[in-house]
């Protein structure tokens, strides 16, 4: 990308074999409770940033595409499986999952879509008793755990 086209947000899969970056804002953030979505994330709904194919790039790498429909590839790492995007086939724009982007915290849904297979659990998560990583394993145990997840930048 040229300094005209400066990254506005930047991501990539876990191992850092794929990354990308977009040079505008996405479209819109949302969720996905639909069952192909649920398989696809391995989690009880997916969430994506919808981007313009003409302000998206793979920066390094690319990744392997799975047809999951006859309308939509979903892309992902065949290094490590980090599913990374969701796209109908010749289609203008691109959703890139928000769990993948370097800052996801960056990325506030807006709008949850495939509702129908949305699971009763979901809604009350926030109401669930938490613990930060730390509280869970302890600090003796967190000094010994050394990550081989590629940093959340370039």
């Amino acid at each position: 990308m040229t300094e005209a086209s400066k990254p506005v947000l930047t991501g990539g899969c876990q191992c850092g074999a794929v990354r990308f970056a977009l040079t505008a804002a996405p479209n819109k953030i949302s969720i996905c409770h639909c069952r192909m979505c649920q398989k696809a994330s391995g989690a009880p709904f997916a969430s994506f940033a919808d981007i313009n194919r003409t302000d998206f790039a793979w920066t390094k790498g690319e990744p392997a595409f799975f047809r999951s429909s006859s309308i939509a590839d979903r892309g992902y790492c065949a290094a490590c499986g980090t599913p990374l995007s969701f796209g109908r086939i010749d289609g203008e724009r691109i959703e890139i999952m928000t769990g993948a982007f370097d800052r996801p915290d960056r990325l506030v849904p807006t709008r949850q879509y495939g509702t129908e297979s949305r699971l009763g659990w979901v809604v009350g998560i926030s109401n669930l008793p938490s613990q930060t990583t730390q509280q869970n394993y302890g600090p003796e145990k967190m000094a010994t755990i050394v990550s081989h997840q590629h940093p959340d930048h370039d």
